[in-house]
Protein backbone atom coordinates (compact mmCIF):
# COMPACT_ATOMS: atom_id res chain seq x y z
CA UNK A 1 0.00 0.00 0.00
CA UNK A 2 0.68 3.80 -0.47
CA UNK A 3 -0.11 6.68 1.29
CA UNK A 4 -0.24 10.19 0.53
CA UNK A 5 -0.94 13.15 2.65
CA UNK A 6 -2.76 16.22 1.76
CA UNK A 7 -2.56 19.45 3.57
CA UNK A 8 -5.82 21.39 3.68
CA UNK A 9 -5.59 25.13 2.75
CA UNK A 10 -7.83 27.22 5.00
CA UNK A 11 -9.63 29.05 2.13
CA UNK A 12 -11.53 25.58 1.66
CA UNK A 13 -12.62 25.08 5.04
CA UNK A 14 -16.11 23.42 5.40
CA UNK A 15 -16.24 20.89 2.25
CA UNK A 16 -17.13 17.80 2.49
CA UNK A 17 -13.93 15.27 2.74
CA UNK A 18 -15.35 13.29 0.01
CA UNK A 19 -15.83 15.97 -2.53
CA UNK A 20 -12.63 17.53 -1.76
CA UNK A 21 -10.33 14.43 -2.44
CA UNK A 22 -11.99 13.95 -5.00
CA UNK A 23 -10.71 17.03 -6.48
CA UNK A 24 -7.04 16.42 -4.93
CA UNK A 25 -6.71 12.61 -6.46
CA UNK A 26 -6.91 13.09 -9.99
CA UNK A 27 -8.79 10.41 -11.32
CA UNK A 28 -10.27 9.51 -7.78
CA UNK A 29 -14.43 10.11 -8.16
CA UNK A 30 -16.52 11.24 -5.64
CA UNK A 31 -17.43 7.77 -4.99
CA UNK A 32 -14.28 5.77 -4.85
CA UNK A 33 -13.48 8.62 -2.13
CA UNK A 34 -16.49 7.71 -0.63
CA UNK A 35 -15.52 3.99 -0.26
CA UNK A 36 -11.59 4.71 0.85
CA UNK A 37 -13.67 6.98 3.62
CA UNK A 38 -15.68 3.68 4.28
CA UNK A 39 -12.67 1.40 4.64
CA UNK A 40 -11.35 3.38 7.30
CA UNK A 41 -8.13 4.27 4.24
CA UNK A 42 -8.76 8.08 5.82
CA UNK A 43 -6.85 9.66 8.77
CA UNK A 44 -6.54 12.64 10.45
CA UNK A 45 -4.23 13.18 13.34
CA UNK A 46 -4.22 9.08 13.18
CA UNK A 47 -8.56 8.70 13.50
CA UNK A 48 -10.27 7.41 10.51
CA UNK A 49 -12.40 10.24 9.53
CA UNK A 50 -16.25 9.43 8.34
CA UNK A 51 -17.19 10.54 4.58
CA UNK A 52 -19.72 13.64 6.39
CA UNK A 53 -16.33 15.35 7.73
CA UNK A 54 -15.99 18.61 6.97
CA UNK A 55 -12.77 20.09 6.71
CA UNK A 56 -11.48 22.39 9.39
CA UNK A 57 -8.74 23.94 6.93
CA UNK A 58 -4.95 23.89 8.19
CA UNK A 59 -5.30 20.04 9.15
CA UNK A 60 -2.76 17.10 7.10
CA UNK A 61 -5.53 14.32 5.69
CA UNK A 62 -3.93 10.80 5.20
CA UNK A 63 -5.44 8.60 2.41
CA UNK A 64 -4.02 5.20 2.57
CA UNK A 65 -4.58 3.81 -1.49
CA UNK A 66 -4.97 0.17 -1.85
CA UNK A 67 -2.99 -2.44 -3.28
CA UNK A 68 -3.21 -2.38 -7.16
CA UNK A 69 -5.39 -5.32 -7.95
CA UNK A 70 -4.74 -7.61 -10.88
CA UNK A 71 -5.29 -5.65 -14.08
CA UNK A 72 -7.84 -7.54 -16.86
CA UNK A 73 -6.31 -5.48 -20.03
CA UNK A 74 -5.23 -7.30 -22.89
CA UNK A 75 -1.75 -5.45 -23.72
CA UNK A 76 -1.99 -4.33 -27.55
CA UNK A 77 1.01 -3.44 -30.01
CA UNK A 78 -0.67 0.39 -31.18
CA UNK A 79 1.34 2.94 -32.40
CA UNK A 80 2.25 5.33 -29.75
CA UNK A 81 3.21 8.82 -30.65
CA UNK A 82 5.78 9.31 -27.77
CA UNK A 83 6.85 13.09 -27.09
CA UNK A 84 9.02 12.46 -24.40
CA UNK A 85 9.51 9.21 -21.70
CA UNK A 86 11.73 8.31 -18.89
CA UNK A 87 11.59 6.12 -15.66
CA UNK A 88 9.00 8.31 -14.39
CA UNK A 89 6.34 10.07 -17.05
CA UNK A 90 5.93 9.43 -20.90
CA UNK A 91 3.92 12.11 -22.40
CA UNK A 92 1.85 10.80 -25.24
CA UNK A 93 0.20 12.85 -28.62
CA UNK A 94 -3.03 11.10 -28.61
CA UNK A 95 -4.75 10.72 -31.86
CA UNK A 96 -7.92 11.62 -32.56
CA UNK A 97 -10.90 8.94 -32.10
CA UNK A 98 -8.76 7.30 -29.38
CA UNK A 99 -10.19 6.31 -26.22
CA UNK A 100 -7.77 6.70 -22.90
CA UNK A 101 -9.07 3.96 -20.69
CA UNK A 102 -11.15 0.88 -20.84
CA UNK A 103 -15.00 1.11 -20.24
CA UNK A 104 -18.22 -0.87 -21.01
CA UNK A 105 -18.00 -0.89 -25.19
CA UNK A 106 -14.47 0.13 -25.48
CA UNK A 107 -12.16 -2.80 -23.85
CA UNK A 108 -9.68 -2.76 -26.36
CA UNK A 109 -8.18 -0.28 -28.80
CA UNK A 110 -7.53 1.92 -25.94
CA UNK A 111 -4.68 4.63 -24.94
CA UNK A 112 -4.50 2.17 -21.72
CA UNK A 113 -4.00 -0.66 -23.87
CA UNK A 114 -1.34 0.38 -26.04
CA UNK A 115 0.50 2.04 -23.05
CA UNK A 116 0.70 -1.35 -21.38
CA UNK A 117 2.42 -3.14 -24.00
CA UNK A 118 4.56 -0.17 -24.75
CA UNK A 119 5.51 0.19 -20.62
CA UNK A 120 5.08 -3.15 -19.53
CA UNK A 121 4.42 -3.14 -15.40
CA UNK A 122 5.82 0.94 -15.42
CA UNK A 123 2.96 1.91 -14.94
CA UNK A 124 1.54 3.90 -11.59
CA UNK A 125 -1.76 1.87 -9.73
CA UNK A 126 -3.41 5.08 -7.91
CA UNK A 127 -6.15 5.10 -10.42
CA UNK A 128 -6.93 1.21 -10.25
CA UNK A 129 -8.09 -1.45 -12.24
CA UNK A 130 -8.59 0.36 -15.54
CA UNK A 131 -6.81 3.19 -14.92
CA UNK A 132 -2.99 2.36 -14.54
CA UNK A 133 -1.02 5.41 -15.27
CA UNK A 134 -3.89 7.80 -16.12
CA UNK A 135 -2.99 11.29 -14.11
CA UNK A 136 -5.41 13.54 -16.44
CA UNK A 137 -7.82 12.82 -19.56
CA UNK A 138 -9.05 14.34 -22.60
CA UNK A 139 -12.17 13.15 -24.94
CA UNK A 140 -12.03 10.71 -27.25
CA UNK A 141 -12.63 12.77 -30.13
CA UNK A 142 -9.91 15.36 -28.94
CA UNK A 143 -6.06 15.28 -30.18
CA UNK A 144 -3.43 16.09 -28.38
CA UNK A 145 -0.67 16.02 -25.41
CA UNK A 146 -1.50 13.81 -22.28
CA UNK A 147 1.40 13.02 -19.73
CA UNK A 148 0.94 9.27 -17.94
CA UNK A 149 2.78 8.38 -14.56
CA UNK A 150 4.81 5.10 -15.02
CA UNK A 151 4.95 4.98 -10.82
CA UNK A 152 3.46 6.17 -7.76
CA UNK A 153 5.25 8.83 -7.05
CA UNK A 154 5.50 10.03 -10.11
CA UNK A 155 1.57 10.03 -10.12
CA UNK A 156 1.22 11.91 -6.73
CA UNK A 157 3.02 14.99 -7.98
CA UNK A 158 1.67 14.95 -11.39
CA UNK A 159 -1.63 14.91 -9.68
CA UNK A 160 -0.84 17.50 -6.95
CA UNK A 161 0.42 19.71 -9.54
CA UNK A 162 -2.82 19.46 -11.56
CA UNK A 163 -5.19 19.88 -8.39
CA UNK A 164 -3.03 22.73 -7.36
CA UNK A 165 -3.44 24.13 -11.30
CA UNK A 166 0.20 24.44 -11.35
CA UNK A 167 0.31 22.26 -14.73
CA UNK A 168 -0.58 24.46 -17.83
CA UNK A 169 -2.44 22.59 -20.41
CA UNK A 170 -3.48 24.89 -23.24
CA UNK A 171 -5.59 23.98 -26.18
CA UNK A 172 -6.65 25.42 -29.36
CA UNK A 173 -9.93 24.61 -31.67
CA UNK A 174 -11.99 26.27 -34.33
CA UNK A 175 -15.67 27.19 -32.89
CA UNK A 176 -19.00 29.05 -35.05
CA UNK A 177 -19.04 32.42 -34.76
CA UNK A 178 -17.06 35.27 -33.38
CA UNK A 179 -16.57 36.16 -29.85
CA UNK A 180 -16.51 39.78 -29.40
CA UNK A 181 -13.74 39.79 -26.71
CA UNK A 182 -10.25 38.65 -28.17
CA UNK A 183 -9.39 37.71 -24.60
CA UNK A 184 -11.49 36.79 -21.63
CA UNK A 185 -11.76 33.97 -18.93
CA UNK A 186 -15.05 31.94 -18.26
CA UNK A 187 -16.18 31.37 -15.09
CA UNK A 188 -19.07 29.02 -14.66
CA UNK A 189 -19.69 25.70 -12.79
CA UNK A 190 -20.34 22.82 -14.60
CA UNK A 191 -21.78 19.44 -13.42
CA UNK A 192 -23.49 16.25 -14.62
CA UNK A 193 -26.53 17.48 -17.19
CA UNK A 194 -29.56 16.69 -15.06
CA UNK A 195 -31.46 14.45 -17.52
CA UNK A 196 -29.01 13.58 -20.30
CA UNK A 197 -26.55 11.91 -17.48
CA UNK A 198 -24.17 11.33 -20.71
CA UNK A 199 -23.72 15.63 -20.84
CA UNK A 200 -22.34 17.70 -18.71
CA UNK A 201 -24.00 21.45 -18.43
CA UNK A 202 -23.77 24.75 -16.55
CA UNK A 203 -25.01 23.81 -13.23
CA UNK A 204 -25.51 26.44 -10.30
CA UNK A 205 -23.94 24.79 -7.41
CA UNK A 206 -21.32 22.56 -9.81
CA UNK A 207 -17.89 22.02 -9.79
CA UNK A 208 -15.65 25.49 -9.85
CA UNK A 209 -14.84 25.57 -13.72
CA UNK A 210 -12.83 28.40 -15.31
CA UNK A 211 -11.47 28.29 -19.06
CA UNK A 212 -8.95 31.66 -20.10
CA UNK A 213 -9.37 32.20 -23.91
CA UNK A 214 -7.45 33.98 -26.68
CA UNK A 215 -8.50 34.59 -30.13
CA UNK A 216 -5.90 33.80 -32.67
CA UNK A 217 -7.46 34.43 -35.97
CA UNK A 218 -11.04 35.38 -37.01
CA UNK A 219 -12.46 33.83 -40.13
CA UNK A 220 -15.97 34.38 -41.64
CA UNK A 221 -18.41 32.87 -39.40
CA UNK A 222 -15.54 31.18 -37.31
CA UNK A 223 -12.66 32.06 -34.96
CA UNK A 224 -9.70 29.87 -34.66
CA UNK A 225 -9.01 30.38 -30.92
CA UNK A 226 -6.55 29.21 -28.12
CA UNK A 227 -7.67 27.91 -23.97
CA UNK A 228 -5.60 27.47 -21.00
CA UNK A 229 -7.48 25.62 -18.39
CA UNK A 230 -7.05 26.89 -14.56
CA UNK A 231 -9.04 23.41 -14.11
CA UNK A 232 -9.83 20.31 -15.31
CA UNK A 233 -14.07 19.14 -15.69
CA UNK A 234 -15.27 16.66 -17.86
CA UNK A 235 -15.82 18.70 -21.24
CA UNK A 236 -14.79 21.95 -19.77
CA UNK A 237 -13.95 24.03 -22.97
CA UNK A 238 -16.58 21.95 -25.28
CA UNK A 239 -19.51 23.19 -22.52
CA UNK A 240 -18.11 26.54 -21.73
CA UNK A 241 -17.37 27.55 -25.22
CA UNK A 242 -21.18 26.61 -26.27
CA UNK A 243 -22.36 28.15 -23.20
CA UNK A 244 -21.84 31.97 -24.57
CA UNK A 245 -22.78 30.75 -27.94
CA UNK A 246 -19.64 29.68 -29.58
CA UNK A 247 -19.07 25.55 -30.04
CA UNK A 248 -16.53 24.05 -31.31
CA UNK A 249 -17.11 23.11 -35.20
CA UNK A 250 -18.34 19.39 -35.27
CA UNK A 251 -18.88 18.87 -31.15
CA UNK A 252 -21.83 15.96 -31.65
CA UNK A 253 -22.81 16.77 -28.51
CA UNK A 254 -22.44 20.46 -27.55
CA UNK A 255 -22.08 22.01 -31.37
CA UNK A 256 -24.80 23.32 -34.02
CA UNK A 257 -26.41 19.93 -35.36
CA UNK A 258 -26.17 21.81 -38.92
CA UNK A 259 -22.80 23.54 -39.47
CA UNK A 260 -20.56 23.99 -42.52
CA UNK A 261 -18.26 20.96 -40.66
CA UNK A 262 -21.04 19.28 -38.61
CA UNK A 263 -19.39 16.23 -40.47
CA UNK A 264 -15.76 16.16 -39.81
CA UNK A 265 -15.86 13.43 -37.36
CA UNK A 266 -15.94 15.17 -33.68
CA UNK A 267 -14.98 18.39 -31.88
CA UNK A 268 -12.01 20.26 -33.73
CA UNK A 269 -9.90 20.17 -30.27
CA UNK A 270 -6.07 19.91 -29.74
CA UNK A 271 -3.86 19.77 -26.80
CA UNK A 272 -1.05 21.61 -28.04
CA UNK A 273 0.83 22.45 -25.21
CA UNK A 274 1.97 20.95 -21.56
CA UNK A 275 4.07 22.34 -18.79
CA UNK A 276 5.03 20.80 -16.04
CA UNK A 277 6.98 20.15 -13.08
CA UNK A 278 9.26 16.97 -13.47
CA UNK A 279 8.73 14.71 -10.81
CA UNK A 280 12.17 13.83 -9.78
CA UNK A 281 14.82 16.86 -11.24
CA UNK A 282 12.11 19.21 -10.19
CA UNK A 283 13.01 20.68 -14.08
CA UNK A 284 10.09 22.93 -15.81
CA UNK A 285 9.28 20.94 -18.99
CA UNK A 286 7.70 21.93 -21.66
CA UNK A 287 5.84 19.62 -24.60
CA UNK A 288 3.70 20.90 -27.55
CA UNK A 289 2.31 19.09 -30.43
CA UNK A 290 1.78 20.05 -33.81
CA UNK A 291 -2.36 21.21 -35.26
CA UNK A 292 -3.08 17.82 -36.61
CA UNK A 293 -4.06 16.98 -40.42
CA UNK A 294 -7.64 17.35 -39.70
CA UNK A 295 -6.97 20.65 -38.39
CA UNK A 296 -5.00 22.51 -40.46
CA UNK A 297 -6.98 21.38 -43.72
CA UNK A 298 -10.09 23.04 -41.62
CA UNK A 299 -7.92 26.07 -41.44
CA UNK A 300 -7.25 26.16 -45.55
CA UNK A 301 -10.56 25.94 -46.01
CA UNK A 302 -11.41 28.71 -43.70
CA UNK A 303 -8.62 30.73 -45.51
CA UNK A 304 -10.31 30.54 -48.75
CA UNK A 305 -13.28 31.12 -47.55
CA UNK A 306 -11.42 34.70 -46.75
Amino acid sequence: MSEIVLNVPDAQAGARIDSWLSTQIEGLTRSAAQNLLLEKAVFCNGQPLKKNYKLLGGEDITVVLPELREVDIVPENIPLDVIYEDADIIVINKPRGMVVHPAPGNWSGTLVNALMYHCGDSLSGINGEHRPGIVHRIDKDTSGLLVVAKNDTAHQSLAAQIAAHTAFRGYEAIVVGSPREDSGTIDKPIARHKTDRKKMAIVEGGRDAITHYTVLKRFHGYTHMAFQLETGRTHQIRVHMASIGHPIIGDPVYGLKKDRFSDIGGQCLHAAQLTLCHTTTQQTMHFSAPLPTYFTQILAKLEKMG
